[in-house]
């Protein structure tokens, strides 16, 4: 049996996360957040568009493509090409072009995992010799319920590997709880995964003596984690997209029945995330560097977050635009 080794995430308690500054960007939905070599963000919203525009300055909006889908997770390639993780599409490969009418180039990497039509495809991270990491969040579920896969506890994510120059891909994670963001070490000697449903960040060694080995890198942690990305001096950021609520966990350790009853029952309803914005930093041992939150920060479910030039860059499944402030310490 695999070991599993973990580490519950235990902070002295939250800081407080800087006034955040509003960057609109005509569209809804900036579900992930990314920055080119050039400074410039890079996010996907509900219409299907990719955008581009300045963290700082003027707020010049860019459209650089339009997927024909639902944009989620993003990764920025060396040669700035994009890997675009499409909910409804699958697995994309995008070259940007601003102000071209519908956009750039929007090539299908992946539709199908061994015959399997690829369902809400959510997170991605590229290594430097091309190979893919990319995640499938539900087999059962797409974006517009992805609360009832996480009332249900499906647990039928999956984190996959795309080689480098395209073919089949592979499984390397299933049972996965509502797989979503995915990040690689500084070194790429693991992969870790994000499991919102779970709360906490699976890791896969890559190499070295556990290559193979599944194991968790932090556990328990105090929302539902989103995407994730790398920051500076191996800093791992997680998005939380809301905080963790007694009733959820209390049902989803109730029997498969009880749980399929309440997401019939609640699947008519508005959903009302709190107002809350909230990041957390993990060092590579699974220890949180930075706790940062702001209670009614005017902007809810955060799901994508970026560290660049002494700012945390958010985003959002739901509001109307992304967000910038200054990291803590940096300023």
């Amino acid at each position: 049996m695999t070991p599993r080794l973990s580490v519950t995430a235990r902070t002295a308690g939250p800081g407080v996360l800087p006034p955040l500054r509003p960057i609109p960007l005509g569209g809804t939905g900036p579900e992930d957040v990314v920055v080119d070599r050039e400074g410039r963000v890079i996010t996907g919203v509900a219409d299907g568009r990719i955008l581009r525009v300045r963290p700082r300055g003027p707020a010049r909006v860019e459209q650089i493509a339009r997927t024909g889908g639902r944009p989620l997770g993003l990764e920025v390639l060396p040669d700035g090409r994009l890997l675009v993780c499409d909910a409804e599409r699958g697995l994309l490969r995008v070259t940007p072009e601003a102000d071209s009418g519908s956009g750039g180039r929007v090539e299908v990497l992946v539709d199908r995992v061994a015959g399997e039509p690829l369902r809400f495809c959510s997170g991605v991270a590229a290594a430097a010799d091309g190979t893919v990491y990319f995640t499938a969040s539900s087999r059962r579920f797409g974006l517009q319920e992805w609360l009832g896969d996480l009332m249900e506890r499906t647990a039928t994510g999956r984190l996959l590997r795309l080689p480098p120059g395209g073919g089949e891909p592979e499984v390397l994670l299933d049972d996965l709880d509502f797989a979503n963001g995915v990040v690689l070490a500084e070194d790429e000697s693991w992969v870790a995964v994000a499991e919102t449903g779970a709360s906490r960040l699976t890791r896969l060694w890559l190499s070295g003596p556990r290559t193979g080995q599944r194991d968790t890198l932090v556990e328990d942690l105090p929302g539902f984690p989103g995407n994730l990305s790398r920051g500076t001096d191996g800093t791992v950021w997680v998005a939380l997209a809301g905080p963790r609520q007694r009733p959820l966990d209390w049902l989803r350790r109730a029997p498969a029945g009880v749980r399929r009853a309440a997401w019939r029952a609640a699947r008519p309803l508005p959903i009302r995330p709190r107002p809350v914005a909230r990041v957390l930093g993990i060092g590579p041992g699974g220890r949180i560097r930075h706790d940062l939150r702001r209670r009614r920060a005017g902007y809810r479910m955060v799901t994508g977050v970026y560290e660049h030039d002494g700012m945390l860059i958010l985003g959002s499944l739901l509001e109307k635009g992304i967000v910038a402030c200054e990291l803590p310490g940096r300023a």
